[in-house]
């Protein structure tokens, strides 16, 4: 055995005698990482989850030093038979209807024109993106300034700043007296201002997957623009459209801060949307906690079910396809 082998074999010797250190595998890892997180999200979600299901059937309020009492289906009766709450989700619903609409067109064509090749595109896009990166506390507040008939501009920038030349609707505004139905409109107006952008970057990432061999085919059929847009382009982007739709249709049901940092839900309750009246209940001097955990638990039965609509309607397109 030469000298370099029996270096060696007393290193492995040596080796052996050493006793063998415990290694985590990558399982264990994962585990370890993955597990506290997950306790961590079913203790903040889970339990109030059920926590405010079992308060809905409770006459319970936060304030009052008393435990929950059992009512059963009281509080889900009284607000299914509650005119001014049906009048509150009929808000929300022409809201919903309004702002998702006008946001699915004008998100479509944005676009469809940042999808041409032109000098400047890039930066174009960049801009259109920014209203959805603002808060949208910050955006109400911004545009209730700007909606504000003595110092904001926006009269300015239509044009009507003198009351005895400006139009019926717009001088009864001047006299102080509400226009019925605008100051929704003006919601809306901000919320498509502020989502649209939202709705262009998912058809943008459809029009960008459209194979540009479709496009050469039908050109050399010469098949016409429209017939393009038609057959080609729109149902290649419609199941990202109704995705945007989805998501913009839920966060309408749900939408608060804009509201309150624009109208508080007024004038009046031209502007009250469910959410922001389930706001009112919970809190602001009413403190009806189990009521309002029943109109919570309401509104989430009808955004399940409208979810349900779009996707059993997605996935119908999709077995088509």
């Amino acid at each position: 055995m030469s000298i370099n082998e029996a270096q060696v074999s007393t290193v492995d010797q040596e080796m052996k005698k050493q006793p063998r250190r415990r290694q985590l595998s990558d399982r264990s890892i994962v585990n370890l990482f993955i597990w506290p997180a997950l306790l961590l999200l079913i203790a903040m979600n889970v339990f109030p989850l059920f926590y405010s299901l079992y308060l809905g059937f409770t006459d319970y309020s936060a304030i009052a030093r008393q435990q929950p009492v059992w009512v059963g289906f009281q509080n889900f009766s009284r607000i299914l038979n509650d005119e001014q709450l049906w009048k509150y989700f009929a808000t929300t619903g022409r809201f919903a209807l309004l702002s998702v609409g006008l946001q699915t067109l004008v998100g479509f064509g944005l676009a469809m024109l940042v999808n041409e090749k032109f000098k400047g595109s890039g930066l174009l896009t960049t801009l259109i993106l920014i209203p959805m990166m603002i808060s949208p506390v910050v955006v109400g507040l911004f545009w209730k300034l700007m909606y504000n008939p003595t110092f904001g501009f926006f009269n300015y920038l239509i044009g009507f700043t003198n009351p005895s030349t400006a139009p019926d609707w717009l001088a009864s505004r001047f006299a102080g007296t509400p226009v019925p139905g605008m100051a929704l409109w003006a919601v809306v107006i901000v919320d498509v201002w502020m989502w649209s952008p939202f709705v262009m970057l998912l058809v943008l990432s459809g029009l960008k997957a459209i194979p540009d061999y479709l496009y050469e085919a039908a050109a050399i059929d010469r098949a016409s623009a429209w017939f393009q847009f038609w057959r080609i382009t729109l149902p290649q982007v419609t199941p990202l459209l109704l995705i945007a739709v989805l998501f913009r249709t839920i966060e309408a049901f749900k939408a608060f801060d804009l509201i309150m940092g624009m109208t508080g839900g007024g004038p009046g309750d031209q502007t009250e949307l469910i959410s922001v009246n389930l706001y009112r209940q919970a809190f602001l001097g009413q403190w009806r906690t189990g009521r309002a955990s029943a109109l919570a638990y309401i509104i989430l039965i009808i955004i399940i079910a409208i979810s349900n609509l779009y996707i059993r309607y997605l996935n119908q397109m999709k077995g088509e396809s």
